[in-house]
């Protein structure tokens, strides 16, 4: 390790411990390679009754007012948190109703990767994977959508322009809540906290979803529920880090991209579970242009085993 090393880890130790300790700060990283050729039971049934639920549940709460701040913070006091967790997306970790792919740290792809390059994400678990609609999401993901999502759509509310509400969101990826405290700056962190916004929309307007109602109708008497939400609505393979891959800075890159390699051997098995169509890669690069993603394509098995065909070895 470089002397220089050394003494950033010794500088930066004790903030990011105070930063770990900090509840609103809490988090953990993902690896969506790991079981990856392990099928899982698509988990969006469940989870579409637990967000339907907290839907009636908040529009019958907040009937007498008639107004939809009540409505979005109703719902997000069921499902959402004000702590490092959401409750739904501790659910979607915990319950037996959902299966689940864990990934023991030290079979992640960030073992044995020093403190001055992983940070934070050092201290934490690595995350679990499930399987929303076909495809494989980091429970993390679900946080993203009903915490930050409520965030960009109360930017949005403010100032009625998603390009300014998506800077915001980007600011907020590369600072303590991302790539400063990880080093892993996440593309699909980004989109879920775009469809977040998308949903909190949907409840209120018609054609959020395109064709569709919005979920919830003012009446006289309150709050009409007229169709139910449904996460295929807005999961897509952008939310799947193997494929939506994350940009990794300069201290993070030269650890993870050999741990990638490790998993050609997995990728050239069934390659199909790592990649989409160049037309729904493109549909969905366009559809999300705005959110600044950064372009990491190269990382992504199907172009990194290519280019390293012994990767593996």
């Amino acid at each position: 390790m470089f002397p220089g090393f050394r003494f950033l880890s010794r500088l930066c130790r004790p903030l990011l411990l105070l930063l770990a300790t900090s509840p609103a700060l809490h988090g953990y990283e993902l690896d969506s390679y790991h079981g990856r050729l392990t099928p899982l039971e698509d988990a969006a049934p469940v989870l579409n009754r637990e967000m339907n639920l907290a839907i009636a549940e908040a529009a019958a709460e907040c009937a007498p007012t008639g107004s939809e701040a009540c409505v979005i913070d109703g719902i997000f006091h069921r499902v959402g948190g004000h702590h490092w967790v959401d409750h739904l997306e501790s659910w979607a970790w915990h319950s037996p109703e959902v299966q689940r792919v864990e990934t023991p740290r030290e079979e992640s792809i960030y073992f044995g990767i020093p403190f001055w390059a992983s940070r934070n994400s050092f201290l934490f678990k690595v995350g679990p994977i499930i399987n929303i609609g076909g495809v494989r999401v980091g429970t993390d993901k679900i946080g993203h959508f009903l915490s930050q999502g409520r965030k960009f759509n109360r930017r949005w509310r403010n100032a009625r322009d998603e390009a300014y509400a998506a800077n915001w969101s980007s600011i907020t990826e590369r600072g303590i809540f991302g790539q400063m405290t990880t080093g892993d700056y996440s593309n699909a962190d980004l989109v879920a906290n775009y469809e977040g916004h998308r949903f909190y929309r949907e409840l209120f307007e018609d054609d959020i979803v395109p064709g569709r109602k919005a979920i919830l109708r003012r009446t006289r008497s309150g709050w009409l529920v007229q169709r139910e939400f449904d996460w295929n609505n807005h999961v897509n393979a952008y939310w799947d880090e193997a494929i939506n891959t994350s940009y990794y800075d300069v201290l993070l890159r030269p650890w993870i991209e050999p741990h990638l390699l490790a998993y050609c051997d997995d990728y050239r098995k069934a390659p199909e579970r790592y990649r989409i169509s160049p037309d729904e890669d493109q549909r969905l690069r366009d559809r999300y242009a705005f959110l600044h993603l950064r372009e990491v394509g190269e990382l992504r098995l199907s172009t990194l085993c290519h280019q390293n065909p012994d990767g593996a070895d």
